[in-house]
């Protein structure tokens, strides 16, 4: 038998990878579908949307654009904290009692010195924009809601994440584009960059996927779990690393608009809390990620 898991935020990034992760494997999970169309900041539209109640939920959906949270940080707020605080209460009010996993962000703990890498769970976070504001507001608020409830919360903080299908305002997809257009003809060998020699811990989603299932398994209620793959790499060596693999020969040229004030130079994270509570481990290789990118970049393009 089954059981049911309730996502949220479907249609993005992740939220398609799960939806295709549920359909292809043998899970134990069957996502369960809703009747109707809901909207997180609109509670009414919540009513009446479990015909079945779900046995878990993966809290997904979001604002998760950091110069979007700047530009509008009222409408960021509202989205991910008190669009949080009505799904917990339809929840409540239909008698849901399942394993809640809110997905936060590595973003929330801000600037770290080098001194204090990799980041542990044990970092005081520090957020340094509106959107990891909105997180750890959420964050606290699932927490307690698991206290006064009863209910099983957990809290995932994702570190970047790379993947097919990822809109090419975030990088990797941004340069992968490029490159395709490049071997395509439609734009000169020049790949326009921001800030591109700071590090990050890249994280393929298909590994991100399975350590949100692994934790509706196996994490501890009321804890919060990083997941990242433990190891920095920079910008820098990811695009070459997509050109290498396209063979395309290409010029980076910084592009003032796409520079973003990057206070924090380097950011790797310990997955160790996680693994131990878990077993997981990462599985994709940046090769394999880079790879499946550009492909899908390569289909994309052509249909631009």
């Amino acid at each position: 038998m089954k059981k049911r898991l309730f996502v949220t935020g479907l249609s993005g990034f992740v939220g398609q990878h799960i939806q295709s992760r549920l359909k292809a494997s043998a899970s134990e999970w069957e996502l369960l579908t809703v009747p109707s169309r809901y909207d997180l900041g609109q509670p009414d539209s919540l009513e009446g949307l479990w015909p079945e109640l779900p046995d878990a939920v993966i809290h997904l959906a979001g604002q998760t654009f950091v110069p979007e949270a700047f530009r509008d940080p009222a409408r960021t707020l509202n989205i991910n904290l008190l669009g949080t605080l009505n799904l917990l209460q339809g929840l409540k009010a239909r008698g849901f009692k399942g394993t809640f996993l809110y997905v936060s962000s590595g973003d929330v703990y801000g600037q770290v010195s080098e001194a204090q890498l990799p980041i542990t769970e044990l970092q005081p976070p520090c957020p340094r924009n509106p959107y990891a504001v909105s997180k750890l507001s959420a964050e606290f608020l699932c927490l307690q809601w698991g206290l006064s409830e009863g209910w099983p919360v957990l809290v995932a903080r994702p570190f970047n994440h790379i993947g097919t299908g990822q809109k090419d305002s975030f990088v990797i997809a941004s340069a992968a584009r490029q490159i395709n257009r490049i071997k395509q003809g439609l734009q000169a060998p020049q790949l326009e960059v921001g800030d591109i020699d700071v590090t990050r811990d890249f994280l393929d989603v298909g590994d991100v996927i399975s350590a949100y299932l692994a934790l509706l398994e196996k994490g501890t209620p009321g804890q919060v779990y990083n997941i990242c793959s433990g190891r920095e790499q920079s910008i820098r060596s990811l695009i070459e690393q997509l050109g290498d693999l396209a063979q395309v020969n290409m010029q980076l040229i910084q592009d003032p608009a796409r520079m973003r004030r990057a206070d924090q130079r380097r950011v790797c994270g310990s997955h160790a809390k996680l693994a131990e509570a878990t077993g997981w481990m990462p599985e994709i290789t940046t090769q394999q990620s880079l790879r499946a990118i550009l492909s899908d970049w390569e289909k994309r393009v052509k249909e631009e």
